[in-house]
C-alpha cells in the first residue's frame, strides 16, 4: 500500500486567512492609487472569489459588476498594472504583521519537516505573494521548507483545473496516492480531486458553505493545543487538532477506499 510522502498546500485561505483582510484591502488600495472609484466590499469580494486568479478576478468584476466602465484599448495592460500594484500593497500588509498564519499551520509544517515529510505549495496566487506570506508570517527561511512552490501563471489553466497539482507532483516525482492536499474552497477541492489527490479542507468565512462532499475531512481550522478544531465532516475519533498521525490515518483510509472501488 502506498505510503504518505508529501503534503501539498494551497495558500490563500488555507495557510492564512488572507482574502478578506489581505487581498481585498490590497486591491482597494491599488484601485484608489490608480484614481478608480472601485471598492470591493466584504460581501462583493465573496462573489468575486468564484473566480480564481487576481487578474481574472478584476476582469470578472468589470464584466459582471461594472458594465458602465469604458474599457481602455490597453485593458490587459491596465489590469496587469493594477494587479502588480495590488501585490505591492499586499506585501506591505504582510510586512506590517496584519495577516498571521491560521491556527495549527506552523505546528503542522514544523512537525512535517522534523519527520521528513516532503512539503509543496500549489496555488493560484503569485509567487511574490507566496514569498511575502511565508517570509513574514512563518520564517525568513521558510521558502526552503518547501521542495516545490507551484504558483501563479506557471501553468496556463488555474484552479479548478488540476494543472498546478500535476506540475507540483511532476517536479517532486511523486504519485497522487503518495500525497495529501490541503484546500479551503470548492474550486480548490475540484482541482485536487481532478489530480487524484485525497484532500483535507479547512474552511473560512468565505467558504464555510461550499460543497465539500468529496473531501476526506472538513474542519474549521487545523486546530492547535488549547484551540481545538471543529469537525464539519468526517471522523477523527478523539483528536482535537490535525497532526501527522491523523493525516496518515486518513491517507491510508483513502487508499483502502480507492482500492476497494
Amino acid at each position: 500500500m502506498p505510503k504518505l510522502q508529501a503534503l501539498i498546500f494551497d495558500v490563500d485561505g488555507t495557510l492564512a486567512d488572507t482574502e478578506r483582510d489581505g487581498h481585498r484591502v490590497a486591491f482597494n488600495r491599488a484601485f484608489q492609487e490608480a484614481g478608480l472609484d472601485w471598492n470591493w466590499t466584504v460581501e462583493l469580494y465573496g462573489k468575486l472569489l468564484e473566480v480564481t486568479g487576481g487578474k481574472e478576478r478584476i476582469k470578472f468584476y468589470l464584466d459582471r459588476f461594472r458594465t458602465d466602465f469604458k474599457h481602455p484599448p490597453n485593458l490587459p495592460e491596465m489590469i496587469a498594472n493594477l494587479h502588480a500594484a495590488k501585490t505591492r500593497h499586499y506585501t506591505q500588509l504582510l510586512a506590517e504583521g496584519a495577516i498571521p498564519l491560521r491556527p495549527g499551520v506552523r505546528r503542522l509544517l514544523e512537525s512535517a519537516r522534523a519527520e521528513g515529510v516532503r512539503l509543496a505549495i500549489a496555488t493560484t496566487t503569485t509567487p511574490a505573494n507566496v514569498t511575502a506570506l511565508l517570509e513574514h508570517a512563518l520564517a525568513p527561511d521558510s521558502l526552503s521548507w518547501f521542495e516545490v512552490i507551484a504558483a501563479g501563471d506557471i501553468v496556463p489553466a488555474k484552479k479548478p483545473a488540476p494543472d498546478i497539482y500535476f506540475y507540483a507532483m511532476e517536479k517532486m516525482g511523486v504519485r497522487p496516492e503518495e500525497c495529501m492536499a490541503f484546500e479551503d474552497s470548492y474550486n480548490g477541492l475540484l482541482a485536487a480531486k481532478a489530480a487524484g489527490l485525497p484532500t483535507i479542507i479547512t474552511t473560512n468565512d468565505y467558504t464555510h458553505d461550499h460543497d465539500f462532499a468529496d473531501a476526506l475531512l472538513v474542519l474549521d481550522s487545523f486546530g492547535d493545543l488549547g484551540m481545538p478544531f471543529q469537525v464539519l465532516q468526517g471522523d477523527v475519533g478523539w483528536t482535537t487538532y490535525l497532526d501527522l498521525d491523523l493525516i496518515r490515518q486518513l491517507h491510508q483510509r483513502a487508499i483502502r477506499s480507492s482500492s476497494v472501488a
